[in-house]
């Protein structure tokens, strides 16, 4: 049975053409349409020409975005010796060693980043059953295992985002909050695309792009016309 759309969100779809938009134009319409009664934010589902069951076709990567995800990042890092003191100086907000794995396989989840140090990994990796399917689980690729913890939380906390796509090969990312402003939304979204292009998987066959869709959490899908995104030059969208 199809899921009943309520009367704002019907109201707001009735504002969207069944075609691709001009990406400012996209923008201005998901700002238009962000209605919602707590500040939403702006997310981009992105449908691109790969089969992720094939290792050479799998999009995994991180993206910083110039204008910032507009959340509050809560950083935790698991690490040893004077790593923890490094990490605690460096601005984390949760800070352990085993005591912190035995904590989470507890159930302790009140943190939205996990980075760890290399020679913590083994350990830590008896938490993928449990860190995996949340998307929290350490990884070199998603640039949360490193010895540069000072660089990786300031990264993290300014709006690095780590990005994966999904089995059907689509990328679900948020580009900030709806509150921003329609140039410091576009700066994002343009970061975003210019991060999928330069991390192309080399097994990619035929036409990458499929489609780009923006919507307010809350709000109508809008279609964005991709070649005029990837047309847009940085120094044009700042």
């Amino acid at each position: 049975m199809a899921k009943k759309l309520s009367r704002r969100l019907q109201e707001l779809t009735r504002k969207v053409e069944d075609r691709p938009y001009e990406p400012s134009e996209a923008i201005r319409l998901l700002k238009e349409t962000a209605t919602a009664k707590f500040s939403e934010s702006a997310e981009a589902h992105i449908r691109l020409g790969i089969d992720p069951k094939y290792t050479d076709q799998q999009l995994r990567t991180t993206v910083a975005l110039p204008k910032g995800t507009g959340q509050t990042v809560r950083v935790a890092v698991i690490a040893r010796g004077e790593k923890v003191t490094e990490a605690s100086s460096a601005g984390a907000d949760v800070v352990g060693s085993e005591e912190l794995i035995d904590e989470i396989q507890k159930g302790r989840m009140d943190f939205d980043k996990l980075i760890a140090t290399p020679d913590v990994m083994p350990q830590v990796a008896k938490l993928g059953k449990l860190l995996g399917p949340r998307g929290l689980m350490p990884s070199p690729k998603g640039g949360t295992v490193t010895f540069d913890l000072a660089g990786a939380i300031a990264e993290f906390k300014a709006g690095k985002l780590e990005f994966r796509a999904d089995r059907t090969g689509i990328v679900h990312i948020l580009f900030g909050k709806a509150s921003f402003t329609p140039e410091d939304l576009l700066l994002n979204l343009k970061a975003v695309q210019e991060c999928i292009d330069r991390n192309r998987p080399a097994g990619a066959k035929g036409r990458y792009w499929r489609t780009v869709y923006i919507s307010a959490t809350m709000g109508p899908s809008i279609q964005v016309d991709i070649s005029t995104l990837r047309d847009i030059k940085m120094n044009d969208a700042a």
